[in-house]
């Protein structure tokens, strides 16, 4: 039987409330993310603000399951 993927998520908020996200900012993060192994899952906007948030995830490894499941 194959074991299921677990993963696990990073959230980020982007922007002010007055100032909105910057293209440039917000692409090098995401750059950054992805030579981490993060994978963008879901992007909102914040109502009522100029904010913005990334829900990214990436596969749960080992070592890190194991640093989880400590006490």
């Amino acid at each position: 039987m194959s074991e299921l993927n677990q993963w696990e998520y990073r959230v980020k908020t982007f922007g002010t409330f007055f100032k909105g996200v910057k293209d440039d900012a917000l692409e090098a993060e995401l750059n950054q993310w992805g030579e981490e192994g993060w994978e963008v899952a879901a992007y909102r906007m914040i109502e009522n603000t100029n904010q913005g948030q990334v829900i990214a995830k990436r596969p749960l490894d080992r070592t890190a399951r194991r640093w989880r499941s400590m006490p």
